[in-house]
């Protein structure tokens, strides 16, 4: 679970260099599919990873404005306002949590019950597919997008 969190917050990572290179107008410009621009897309993938982590942790949720992070250092420092709790959960993660209990109430008084790995899961799933949708603006602003290849990030060590 850690080796793809890590893997998800280097490809991030690399995506806020790759930014740092294109207009803040291409950012913020209305795009097809996904969260409608580059940065909105960005904040939403910090935003939903924190929310899932706290909602894990029993913690409230709650929904962050895009409109107080509507620049790339402000989403930057979003991520790193968050990224410490988020990264001390995932690091304090075991097999035996998969199966924890996540109860969600539902609008129409209902609960869901989901399984905690699943939700982590997902989480990581989650951004592995907005990158995906990165990638294509990438390439429809002429630009190489960053690769998504897991090996040659040294997340995992070889035994000697």
């Amino acid at each position: 679970m850690q080796t793809f969190f890590r893997y998800n917050w280097k490809i991030r990572e690399e995506w806020y260099t790759w930014c740092e290179n294109v207009s803040e107008e291409e950012l913020l410009s209305q795009r097809t599919g996904g969260m409608e621009s580059i940065l909105k897309t960005f904040f939403h993938i910090v935003d939903v990873e924190w929310s899932w982590i706290r909602l894990l942790k029993g913690k409230e949720d709650f929904q962050e404005d895009f409109e107080q992070f509507n620049s790339l250092d402000k989403v930057k420092a979003l991520d790193a306002k968050f990224r410490p709790e988020v990264e001390a959960y995932v690091d304090a993660w075991e097999p035996a949590m998969d199966r924890r209990p996540l109860v969600l109430p539902q609008e129409d008084g209902s609960v869901e019950l989901l399984a905690a790995g699943e939700v982590m899961r997902h989480v990581i799933a989650h951004q592995i597919h907005h990158i995906g949708q990165l990638s294509v603006w990438s390439r429809e602003l002429g630009l190489k997008p960053v690769s998504p290849n897991l090996i040659g990030h040294s997340l995992i060590k070889p035994e000697r």
